[in-house]
């Protein structure tokens, strides 16, 4: 039996956010790979990052986010996207990138790591309040404009 590698690497260049995208399309349905390089290249320069989590140097899982600051949460981790590849999920890379990611904010002086799920993803939701015990505080409202 092969010994499975794991690694995690930021992702900083136009070709590794392509390279990440076949994982992202998975909760992104709505997004076509020229919008989805389109919008990561904008809301890199406003500080999102992403991590991706490598099985065997193949991207597996990914993580965006961004460090910001506001007045209900003061300085926090907020994560746009968590996914891991259907078909190796309950493997743990979830709970990896939210840990390493949650470090990183603490090296920055987050107190608060937050995101927003969908109403209809029980299992993530499942998987934040018992696993990596995060408390559900609010709803998040949208509107089309």
């Amino acid at each position: 039996m092969q010994e499975v590698k794991i690694q995690i690497k930021e992702l900083l260049e136009e070709n590794q956010w392509r390279s990440a995208f076949k994982v992202v399309k998975q909760l992104r349905t709505d997004l076509d790979e020229d919008k989805y390089l389109q919008l990561v290249k904008l809301i890199h320069n406003d500080g999102y990052r992403m991590i991706s989590l490598l099985e065997n140097n193949e991207i597996v899982a990914i993580i965006g986010f961004t460090i910001c600051t506001n007045l209900h949460s003061g300085k926090h981790v907020w994560v746009d996207d968590l996914i891991t590849d259907e078909n190796k999920r309950s493997r743990g890379y979830g709970e990896k990138l939210l840990s390493y990611v949650e470090n990183i904010g603490i090296e920055n002086g987050c107190e608060i790591i937050s995101l927003s799920s969908g109403l209809q993803r029980t299992r993530a939701h499942k998987f934040y309040e018992e696993k990596m015990q995060f408390n559900r505080t609010s709803y998040l409202f949208k509107k089309n404009i």
